[in-house]
């Protein structure tokens, strides 16, 4: 950086004794060399080369900072500066040279060192300045402004220049007095920008820590039928998350431009360093502390650097650590308890209203007689079916990949479809040992076969509960179909048990109308069956068997003798019909052997199950949870006085409607159905369960598993009727609350993956950064000039004189300990200028004036500012 020699003295002259462009010539080297007089044209006009301003090369250096050892006139005082094109009106006339200077041998160089600034008032005849002026050892070596040529500038040199141009001007001593404030009050309308941006920033990324660990779930807030569609949300989750980051990232670079000014004018502090400067950086261009790692290095040990470190991580991950904590993203949220309403219509197992409920285009009008059976016994064959095929399929894969059992509890599990989209899926339940319950009824030397099975599915009134409005629950559809939910209530489970026991001929006999002495040879009226065949009517208990007391036949347990038309011939199956006051409905079936099983089948409620439902817009699936002590929701803890296994006696007229549509009284006419052939077929031959084959009693609980979704849906969640015992369907649907936990995927903040947690210290670190600034810019109530913002540091820098710390670095930039060197900003009181110097050497030219002692002047408020903010103590930062 050049510095303006002594200025000349208005009225003054100069003389111009060998400044006449027109002595010399270019040549093809573009230099100047001397016309030989013959070829000068007489008369001439006196031609001058515009002026410009170029940082002066000084050959002395700063002994105190490099050394005692080093020499100060050992280089050229070669390197780069930085210039104004813009003409000065005080530059010399183009070639002139001071007189008594050393004349070199190409005059358009600039001379050696410049004399002394005595020398040079005494050789220009300039009039000594009014006033005493001090001036320090290296003012006298200031280099003198000199003519530069370059091929570009030849040609304005051989232009004839107007002769008055050529006069004398004057040179003003160069001032750069401070026209703007130092110290900013706290109403000045940077300091309250800066100041609204830091409590933005410090009260956003305070809330957005928050919600991080509050992880709040958004609910119906964030969904399709709210006012904030799941894309705005994301939207305007990312648009704040990016405002904090810019926000934060302007607070603290404004932070650290006022710590590293204010350290740099406080004259007891250790000042400023190049690598400190560069922290800035570090903030807005991140990448720079790769490409210019030795500055970490040397700024990044330190407090303030640990600080700025930390800040540029922050920044940079601020975004990322938002979306991956903040932003509402689906979510399976925790299990909630809550009681949920279901809305009940009638009482279980009502025919009546399953027969209304079933959709047929044929009325009552149009079949008055028989259009619910009908419809209902079609919806009975379908669902039965459907659900038999793939329990029998399941067994075909658990076959082929020999997963077989004799065990019950190990061995496929029931299932059914409700609505064509929720997949039902029942358990096993008071599963008993084959084998042991065989030989316990086995009498009179005759080995029985017994099977004993107890299917439970679960509450299908849990299903239409979930869709009620009344719970306010959100459904897969309001997410874009990407909503889920899981319940698990606690209500009573439908069950069906299925008693199967091997009989001889003889013991059918009592339950056989023909077998019947009555019945022997006579022809059978099946479509009258049982009516008009004289079977006895209640209250008589009918003939006694050998299997009473196995299926609690007779008055001591209050169940009647189920009566069979005939003895169905093998592969085919027949079922009681009578009706008459029974709770349980009967098949008899006839092996390939001709061997007899009698089956019995009966519904009821237990308490020992829950239901649990997940729901999904592709579909739905629900289960019975049953016989797990662990398992707080089964209907029992709710209501530990509800009874175990009553049997539901409504249930044997729908299974009634069940039987005929499956063709399992086709026997009677021997008509050989091919549901019969396959259910005989799955006649047990020993008295243990075959691994490889379902059994008849599995078999036939399966098949009518449809019977409870039916006879559950809409009925109550308690295991009694609870309304008036004459009405078995209510006009208008009463709300039924029930225990439940619930689980909904919905759209909530928090991370998704466990890994995602370290991205709390990100925010952590904002929400503390942030609110360290908001506290520091309130204590200090107030902005000084930023200088490490480029606009500033390079006003100060440009009008600051040069230093020997830097000595190398005018193109290749500082490296190594210079950017270890404190520099400290000045105050030229007399000037009110600012300057950066060296803090451990002096700058290449200094100078003070002072002002003569008998003159008392009031400082001015900029010298008050400085001495106020220079005085003070340096703190940590």
């Amino acid at each position: 950086m050049s510095t303006d020699p002594a200025p000349a003295i208005a009225g003054s002259t100069i003389p111009q004794e060998t400044s006449n462009l027109s002595d010399y010539t270019v040549d093809s080297s573009s230099t100047f060399v001397e016309t030989p007089a013959s070829a000068r044209t007489p008369g001439s006009p006196v031609h001058h080369r515009v002026s410009y301003r170029r940082a002066a090369s000084f050959n002395d250096q700063d002994t105190a900072y490099l050394g005692a050892n080093h020499s100060p006139h050992g280089s050229d005082g070669q390197g780069l500066g930085i210039k104004n094109l813009e003409p000065l009106p005080s530059a010399l006339p183009a070639g002139r040279r001071r007189p008594g200077s050393t004349a070199s041998s190409n005059p358009l160089r600039s001379p050696p060192l410049a004399q002394s600034r005595k020398e040079y008032k005494q050789l220009d005849n300039d009039p000594i300045p009014e006033g005493p002026e001090l001036w320090e050892d290296n003012v006298d070596r200031m280099d003198q402004f000199q003519p530069f040529a370059a091929d570009s500038e030849t040609e304005s040199l051989r232009k004839q220049v107007p002769a008055a141009t050529a006069q004398a001007v004057e040179r003003p001593e160069p001032e750069c007095r401070n026209k703007h404030k130092l110290h900013h009050g706290k109403g000045n309308w940077l300091a309250v920008s800066v100041m609204i941006l830091s409590i933005y920033s410090t009260l956003l990324s305070g809330l957005w820590l928050g919600v991080a660990l509050a992880k709040p779930r958004f609910g119906h807030s964030i969904s399709n039928t709210s006012s904030l569609p799941p894309a705005t949300a994301s939207l305007l989750a990312a648009a704040i998350a990016k405002s904090i980051e810019l926000s934060f990232t302007t607070v603290f670079v404004a932070f650290l431009g006022q710590v590293l000014s204010r350290r740099a004018l406080i004259k007891q502090s250790r000042g400023i360093t190049i690598s400190e400067m560069s922290m800035r950086q570090w903030i807005m261009q991140p990448g720079t502390m790769i490409t210019h790692w030795e500055t970490v290095r040397y700024a990044a040990l330190t407090f303030l650097g640990l600080i700025s470190l930390l800040g540029a991580l922050t920044a940079m991950f601020y975004t990322t650590a938002s979306d991956a904590l903040v932003s509402p993203k689906l979510r399976m949220g925790p299990w909630e308890h809550r009681v949920l309403y279901g809305k009940v219509k009638t009482s279980f197992a009502n025919r009546k209203y399953i027969e209304e409920s079933c959709h047929t285009p044929i009325s009552a009008d149009v079949d008055p007689d028989a259009y619910g059976s009908t419809c209902t016994q079609i919806e009975h064959s379908g669902q039965a079916y459907h659900n038999y095929m793939q329990y029998l399929s399941n067994w075909t894969t658990s076959r082929e990949s020999g997963g077989g059992s004799d065990d019950l509890s190990q061995r496929p599990l029931p299932l059914a479809m409700l609505y064509d989209n929720t997949t039902i899926q029942g358990r096993w339940i008071h599963v008993e040992n084959m084998t042991e319950t065989s030989k316990k009824f086995s009498l009179g030397g005759y080995d029985r076969i017994v099977i004993n099975v107890t299917m439970a599915m679960p509450h299908a009134g849990v299903l239409t509960a979930a869709r009620d409005p009344l719970n306010n629950l959100m459904q897969p559809q309001d997410l874009n179909g990407l909503g889920e939910y899981d319940i698990q209530a606690s209500v009573p489970s439908p069950t069906i048990n299925v008693l199967c026991a091997s009989m001889s001929k003889e013991e059918l006999a009592p339950i056989v109308y023909s077998e019947w002495p009555m019945g022997n040879g006579s022809a059978m009226n099946v479509t009258g069956w049982p009516n008009g065949f004289g079977t006895p009517k209640w209250p008589s208990w009918l003939n006694r068997t050998a299997v009473d007391d196995l299926f609690g036949f007779g008055e001591q347990y209050g169940r009647r003798h189920p009566v069979f038309s005939k003895l169905p011939i093998p592969y085919n199956t027949v079922i009681n019909a009578t009706g008459w006051f029974m709770d349980s409905v009967y098949v008899l079936a006839t092996s390939e052997q001709s061997e007899y099983t009698m089956c019995s089948m009966r519904a009821s409620v237990t308490k020992q199950c829950s239901t649990q439902y997940h729901a999904s817009l592709s579909g739905g699936s629900m289960s019975a949870r049953c016989e797990d002590e662990n398992n707080d929701l089964a209907y029992g803890k709710s209501d530990e006085s509800a009874t175990d296994g009553v049997i539901q006696k409504d249930w044997a007229t729908v299974a009634t409607e069940w039987a005929n549509s499956l063709s399992l009284n086709a026997g009677i006419t021997d008509g050989a159905a091919s549901n019969a052939r396959l259910l005989s077929q799955l006649i047990p031959t020993q008295q243990a369960l075959d691994p490889s084959l379902p059994s008849i009693a599995e078999a036939l609980a399966v098949l009518a598993g449809c019977t409870l979704l039916q006879s559950s849906t809409d009925s109550p969640f308690i295991h009694f009727w609870n309304y008036s015992t004459t009405v078995a369907v209510l006009k208008n649907p009463q709300p039924q609350g029930f225990n439940a936990t619930f689980r909904t995927r919905d759209y909530a903040s928090g991370g998704t993956q466990r890994w995602q947690g370290m991205f709390y210290v990100i925010l952590f670190l904002t929400f503390a950064t942030n609110l360290f600034c908001l506290i520091w810019f309130l204590i200090r109530r107030g902005l000084v000039t930023d200088f490490i913002e480029p606009q500033n540091l390079f006003s100060l820098s440009l009008n600051s004189p040069p230093s020997h710390a830097l000595d190398g670095a005018c193109g290749g930039g500082p490296v190594g300990e210079q950017l270890l060197m404190n520099w400290h900003i000045k105050m030229d009181r007399d000037r009110e200028h600012y300057y950066i110097q060296n803090a451990q050497g002096r700058s290449i030219v200094t100078r003070r004036r002072t002002r003569p002692p008998d003159i008392e002047m009031d400082e001015s408020p900029a010298i008050k500012t400085y001495a106020k903010l220079s005085g003070k103590h340096s703190s940590l930062l």
